[in-house]
């Protein structure tokens, strides 16, 4: 989940700036594209790109509004899907009973210590006794961090 940072584009920037002009051409971007697997043909990016190259700033913001967003779109929907797992009766929130239930299908049950109570209370925030959608997105995301 964790995107690119400003130190990484500015390297991947420098590197794919070949001529060392501080602008990416569409044959450079091109370039990039191609390595990740995006087939593209400089005379179509030349085509889409309202400056004809792209300097530093603007690299950083292509990337933010063109790669990041759907990284991040697809992680939400990926807990998303998590969580209807988990919320066997489709009321919107995760029991204690809920979580144990489907950790036992799963057979990690015995792994977790079946304290399912405590592992609920820890993230959630307004003392319901039972997690929302985000309180299960912030109890994912510490998982992972």
């Amino acid at each position: 989940m964790a995107g690119l940072n400003c130190t990484d584009l500015h390297r991947i920037f420098e590197t794919l700036d070949r001529d060392g002009d501080g602008k990416l051409s569409p044959e450079e971007l091109s370039y990039l594209l191609n390595k990740v697997g995006v087939s593209t043909d400089p005379d179509d990016l030349k085509a889409s790109m309202a400056p004809e190259s792209l300097d530093l700033e603007e690299f950083i913001l292509f990337y933010e509004s063109s790669i990041k967003p759907e990284d991040d779109y697809k992680a939400e929907t990926d807990l998303l899907e998590a969580f209807k797992v988990f919320d066997q009766n489709n009321d919107g929130f995760i029991t204690s009973t809920e979580l144990g239930d489907v950790l036992l299908r799963l057979g990690l049950r015995e792994d977790c210590g079946g304290d399912f109570v405590r592992m609920i209370r820890k993230f959630d925030s307004n003392s319901d006794g039972r997690l929302d959608f985000q309180e299960f997105r912030e109890m994912m995301l510490s998982t992972i961090a």
